[in-house]
């Protein structure tokens, strides 16, 4: 599990393979990932954007931007915290994500980013 904080925000990034979904001999890795979201700060915040970036290892590199995150736009006082899970379909064997989330703070309206951890997508069968 990778975790960072940015302004007050933890984000945790915990990576998963997905084997019954994958189909290797088509080139298709399906991985999924849980993103833990802890408010450290002193304000309440909510989550506005995501926007990642997704490198496979033969170097192309996907941007995906949107609205909150698996459709809800969380709003997280001081101390609380919001978990998701999501999945990526990779081409590759092996891949890696990161980003930022825009949050904002409540009821300010002071919009900010907040980094997530860079994390590995990497199947079991390609760890010795």
């Amino acid at each position: 599990m990778e975790t960072l904080t940015t302004h007050g925000i933890q984000i945790s990034a915990e990576p998963f393979y997905l084997p019954h979904e994958s189909i290797p001999i088509q080139h298709k890795y399906v991985f999924a990932y849980r993103i833990t979201i802890v408010n450290q700060s002193a304000d309440t915040v909510q989550l506005l954007r995501r926007h990642w970036y997704i490198v496979e290892s033969n170097g192309v590199v996907r941007e995906v931007e949107g609205e909150g995150v698996v459709g809800l736009q969380p709003v997280l006082a001081p101390g609380e915290s919001h978990q998701y899970i999501s999945w990526c379909p990779l081409m590759t064997d092996i891949g890696k994500m990161h980003g930022e989330f825009q949050m904002e703070r409540q009821p300010l309206g002071i919009k900010f980013n907040v980094k997530i951890p860079a994390f590995k997508l990497l199947p079991p069968f390609k760890l010795n």
